[in-house]
Formats: structure tokens, C-alpha cells, sequence
């Protein structure tokens, strides 16, 4: 028998469509539901975050210029990879203290949102825009566009669900997202490995895995980032963005602040509202010809 002692995998950051590791060269241990260490995750820097929101400022235009089809597309495919990564993702659920049974249902019901946003993706702007009655000889026609670089600031617990549902409606809207998840870096890393998978172009969507203390200020102070969805914050951090926000004038969305909100719940978890937040509805006049 051998006494040789395990080589734990290290999950990785995933940052423009590759994988590195974390600048600092810091991680995070992963442990099982009997505190027994299974893995490292890294823990992701100040640096780790502004080389993604670089990273997502240069996929953006291209992504905000696909076809509303493409992009509904690629979300169908990015929920084929979460599929197709069924097993592994709930194991890396079960190493947080899921049951079998709750990280099979958290696993399913994330492939169902992002199918959701997938058939949003040509239809919200029918519904957030069109032609307004003006009275006069003119066309007045509103047009929701992406915000931009939007972070998320993920919850602690549901931590594939809660991330994919803060994820796929800012994607959804055409908008390039960097991600900052509090607690399971296996599941941020694996969702990385469904992302490079599918077609989403590296960069729209970027995962760190890190500390919102640490993180939070960043984001909050960072010009190059135009909103935040940000959900299970403490009242501390949630002031610390809207302080932020008010210095530099992005848009700050905290949802479910205490935490206590049910990522199942389809009614109050996913919809036109949740793409709502990241967009801006534009408005343009043109005068009606002869």
C-alpha cells in the first residue's frame, strides 16, 4: 500500500477564454462535506479583476453586434455543455454540502434558465422598445441596448444556479460579464470549462473566484465597468457598490440582500425583468417623409 499523499487539482480562474492562474498565486481550499480537503481553488486578485474586465471590455462590441438568433444560439449550446457536465458539476455541489438529490435539481433547473434567456435573446426588445405616439410628424422608436461590461457579484449559496441566474440575462441582453463568486471555485471553474466549450466567445463571460471584501471595492471603483448585479450581499458591501456607483455613475442592482431567496423559484427568479437591469432603453426621433 501505498503512502504517497493525493495531488489535489487546482480549479482555475477563467479570464478572455483561457484558464490561469491567479497573479497572486494565493488559492483557496475546497473541502468535502466532512471538512476533508478535496481540491484548490484559486483565489482571484485585484489584478485577477481588472485583466477580466479588460478582457470583457474587448469581447464586447462583437457580441453586442451577433444577431439576436446567434446569440440565442450560443446560450442553447452553453446549456448543452452544462448538460453535458451533469455529473461533475454536482459532485463539485456535493463537496459544498448539497445532497445527491438538491445538486441534481440545481444542476437541471441551471440548464433550464440559461434555455430560458436563450429564447429571450430575439424577443426582449420587442417588448422593452417599439414605436411611441407622438403627436407630430415624426417616428419615435425606443431601443433597449446592452449596458457593457456588467459584474456580477454572485451569491454564496446555489452556487451554479445563482450564478447562472444573475449570468445568462446580462449574456442574454448582449452584454460581456465578469463574474465574482464568494464560495464554490470548483463549480465557477467547471462552469468556466462549459463556457470554453460552447461558442460564447472568450471574454464575454469571465469567473473569479475571490473574496467580495476584497473584490467588492474593485468593482465598485472601477470606471471600466458600466453595472453590477450583485445578490446575497451584506449591508456593508452593499453599501461599499452604491458608493461606487455614486462616485462614478454605474448602475448598481442588489438583489436578494439577505440572502434568503429561493434560485428555484422560477417566477421571481428569471424574466424580461432580470434583462431589464442590464440594459439601457435609448430613444431616437426621425421625421416622417413626404
Amino acid at each position: 500500500m501505498s503512502d504517497r499523499l493525493p495531488v489535489h487539482k487546482t480549479y482555475k480562474l477563467y479570464v478572455g477564454g483561457a484558464f490561469p492562474r491567479s497573479e497572486s498565486g494565493r488559492t483557496l481550499p475546497i473541502t468535502d462535506a466532512s471538512g476533508q480537503t478535496v481540491a484548490y481553488g484559486c483565489r482571484g486578485s485585484r489584478k485577477d479583476l481588472r485583466d477580466a474586465v479588460v478582457a470583457a471590455r474587448k469581447a464586447q462590441p462583437g457580441w453586442a453586434g451577433a444577431t439576436a438568433y446567434n446569440r440565442g444560439q450560443v446560450l442553447y449550446r452553453l446549456a448543452e455543455m452544462i448538460e453535458g457536465k451533469r455529473a461533475e458539476f454536482a459532485q463539485t455541489l456535493m463537496w459544498g454540502g448539497a445532497s445527491a438529490a438538491a445538486a441534481n435539481a440545481e444542476v437541471a433547473a441551471a440548464v433550464d434558465r440559461v434555455v430560458h434567456y436563450a429564447g429571450w435573446t430575439d424577443k426582449f426588445a420587442s417588448v422593452l422598445g417599439g414605436q411611441n405616439p407622438v403627436a407630430g410628424p415624426y417616428w419615435n422608436i425606443s431601443v433597449p441596448e446592452p449596458v457593457g461590461v456588467v459584474a456580477v457579484v454572485a451569491p454564496a449559496q446555489a452556487a451554479l444556479l445563482g450564478a447562472v441566474s444573475l449570468l445568462a440575462p446580462a449574456v442574454c441582453a448582449g452584454n460581456a460579464c465578469v463574474l465574482i463568486s464568494p464560495s464554490n471555485a470548483a463549480v465557477v471553474s467547471v462552469l468556466g470549462e462549459a463556457c470554453a466549450t460552447s461558442d460564447l466567445p472568450g471574454g464575454v463571460v469571465n469567473l473569479i473566484s475571490g473574496l467580495v471584501d476584497e473584490l467588492g471595492p474593485v468593482v465598485a471603483g472601477h470606471r471600466d465597468v458600466d453595472a453590477v448585479v450583485a445578490a446575497g450581499l451584506t449591508a456593508e458591501q452593499a453599501a461599499t457598490l452604491r458608493g461606487g456607483a455614486a462616485e462614478n455613475l454605474k448602475r448598481v442592482s442588489v438583489v436578494d440582500a439577505r440572502g434568503g431567496l429561493d434560485w428555484h423559484d422560477h417566477a421571481r427568479c428569471q424574466g424580461l425583468a432580470w434583462i431589464e437591469r442590464t440594459v439601457e432603453v435609448k430613444t431616437s426621433w426621425h421625421p416622417v417623409g413626404s
